[in-house]
């Protein structure tokens, strides 16, 4: 592959005078990770970043007839939620420290591990998710990358790894977004799902941090999560699996998170349900997330989500929709939400990255079944869907600040 000594992008980032995080002195910083609203007087300039990359996107355009992997083969049309191979991921190490040597983008294949790896050994690493639209004008939007910069700088300091520099991050993302520009699906046809991975890749015996450290974005075109669309979807309440649990790492995307519910989720799609409401682990009767979303109800005017106390993960799509809905006036309260609220519910929804909002027909516990008016279709959930999904994918303006661009 060409190699060049470095490449700079051009980007319009805001600059909040407001910090972005907000610590509670009784609770560690990781368990308090919050993404501050914009704010008045918001500080707009151009950030260049720099980093020193063996490929760049106008390289990558000559080389796309000599990959394996053919997009004019895809029906855009009947894209789902799955894999696809894509043209490049990009790949950073880290060795004997605590900075990232320059990455690169390699052809998107298999990566080799050493079976004494900390991550295939002990769980050590900790995921992301993203997205891009792209518009009809060809440019790209990403989704506060910002945001996912920060929020895996906090999860690598939970997991005791080293994590790439906001600037290394974010040029990681514009870079492997931009050399598989071609599979970005067209408007209205979903979006490029992009994972950011960070992981021990070191071999280690005895339970200690890697000597090594991989960081990996690869990305692949995808449409809605669930086969139903953006259907309303029916949930189940879990009491006896629990998802987190005080003191542990609930509150980060650490990738063991999600083996351990891969069991109660099977068994619900089994019976018929999408997805899987969990309680706390404690007194088992707060709600706390979905399969892998956060949870609102609805209440008149009124919209309760459960608060972040350690064991909730704090949803870039969750604390976006509940900047949206204060800007609308509705009341929006977070705290210790209980399962007998679901009875008296007018509406629930869930958000998260690859759900983006999506409204909840029923929930059923205990085995009685609740199910929402009009199917779960409620007039605040489909108000806030829009709102959030228009500025996502720049058919209304950024007010907000959240979108970054790449022509």
């Amino acid at each position: 592959m060409a190699k060049l000594s470095s490449i700079t992008h051009h980007n319009h980032l805001c600059l909040i005078r407001s910090p972005l995080l907000h610590f509670s002195s009784s609770l560690k910083r990781y368990d308090q990770l919050r993404f501050s609203p914009p704010c008045p007087g918001m500080i707009t300039r151009i950030t260049t970043f720099a980093t020193t990359l063996k490929v760049t996107p106008s390289d990558t355009q000559s080389k796309t007839s000599e990959l394996g992997n053919d997009v004019s083969s895809l029906s855009w049309d009947n894209l789902g939620f799955d894999h696809v191979p894509t043209d490049y991921m990009f790949v950073m190490k880290c060795c004997g420290g605590d900075k990232f040597s320059d990455g690169e983008l390699k052809t998107f294949g298999e990566i080799e591990l050493n079976p004494f790896s900390s991550v295939l050994n002990y769980g050590q690493g900790i995921i992301e998710n993203m997205k891009a639209y792209k518009k009809d004008d060809g440019s790209i939007l990403l989704f506060r990358p910002e945001a996912n910069a920060l929020r895996m700088t906090m999860g690598a300091d939970r997991m005791c790894m080293p994590a790439p520099t906001f600037d290394q991050f974010l040029e990681a993302v514009k870079v492997t977004v931009s050399a598989n520009r071609r599979w970005i699906p067209p408007p209205n046809k979903g979006f490029l799902h992009i994972r950011p991975l960070l992981i021990g890749s070191g071999p280690v015996l005895i339970l200690t941090p890697s000597p090594e450290f991989t960081f990996l974005i690869y990305v692949t075109p995808v449409r809605n999560y669930f086969e139903s669309g953006v259907e309303p979807i029916n949930l189940v309440v879990e009491k006896e699996a629990h998802r987190a649990v005080p003191g542990g790492v609930g509150s980060i995307k650490a990738i063991g998170n999600y083996a351990m519910i891969v069991k109660a989720q099977a068994a619900a799609k089994a019976n018929g349900f999408h997805g899987v409401l969990y309680l706390d682990a404690v007194h088992n009767k707060y709600l706390e997330e979905v399969s892998a979303a956060n949870i609102f109800v609805v209440k008149d005017k009124t919209i309760c989500t459960p608060a972040l106390r350690g064991t909730i993960l704090p949803g870039i799509t969750r604390e976006s929709v509940i900047d949206i809905a204060r800007n609308l006036r509705f009341q929006v309260e977070e705290g210790r939400v209980s399962v007998e609220e679901l009875f008296n519910a007018d509406e629930v929804f869930c958000t998260g990255t690859a759900v983006g909002l999506l409204p909840v027909g029923s929930i059923t516990y205990q085995g009685k079944r609740l199910s929402y008016k009009n199917g779960g279709l409620g007039t605040v959930s489909q108000k806030l869907s829009s709102e959030l999904t228009n500025m996502q994918m720049g058919l209304t303006d950024d007010k907000m600040g959240w979108n970054m661009v790449l022509k």
